[in-house]
């Protein structure tokens, strides 16, 4: 089995090509991990991570300019049906659009979009600081093997200024909450994202990447 990691110059690479080695190990799993922007290498991989750092036009841009990347991204996720995670802006892109300083088209695989957290004031209200950056829990919607062994009590690590609004509750899997609610899981069928990093959250966010591995 291939996992890459999307190298499109946006994202916290080492981090999580580290996280996912040790849960490869850990589960006596014998995948090969790639980090790569190579269409040939896409086109092979079993797994895709999309990691996400910087804003959403900067990243989207990134990923655009590189020639046949989203076409075959979209061959592995809709015609493939191959898992796929996006990882916090990574996450975010898989949105309709995002309005960081301005609009900006994302790859629309789930409907909805992407606000600023401090829209409606809620977090000013509550002195609370923009980017929500520390430890948060997960509020599980709706049942799914991602969450296999992961509690209540779990914490994982946020660092962001904006959310994913998505425009069906059916696709939003968990939420937090900072001043207010918000998706922190959105699924799709074989396409997940989450707005915290498990590549900094422990435990917590170990058995998350488990759980994707050996369900999706």
């Amino acid at each position: 089995m291939i996992l890459l990691i999307l190298d499109y110059g946006s994202g916290n690479i080492k981090s999580v090509y580290n996280s996912i080695k040790q849960v490869l190990k850990d589960n006596n799993l014998n995948y090969k991990i790639i980090v790569s922007n190579n269409i040939n290498n896409i086109k092979k991989s079993d797994y895709i991570i999309l990691p996400g750092v910087g804003s959403f036009g900067n990243c989207m841009e990134n990923l655009s300019n590189k020639p046949g990347l989203l076409d075959n991204l979209e061959e592995f996720v809709f015609i493939k049906k191959k898992p796929f995670l996006g990882i916090c802006v990574g996450m975010q892109l898989i949105a309709e659009y995002g309005l960081e300083n301005g609009k900006t088209n994302g790859l629309g695989w789930i409907e909805g979009r992407v606000k600023h957290l401090d829209i409606q004031g809620n977090l000013s209200k509550e002195k609370l600081k923009i980017p929500h950056m520390g430890w948060n829990n997960l509020k599980v919607n709706y049942k799914n093997k991602l969450f296999d062994k992961v509690n209540e009590q779990d914490q994982f690590y946020f660092l962001h200024s904006y959310f994913f609004e998505a425009k069906n509750i059916r696709n939003i899997l968990a939420s937090s909450y900072y001043g207010m609610s918000f998706p922190s899981v959105v699924c799709k069928e074989n396409i997940i994202g989450v707005q915290f990093h498990p590549e900094k959250s422990g435990n917590s966010g170990q058995k998350v990447l488990i759980n994707w591995l050996n369900n999706y």
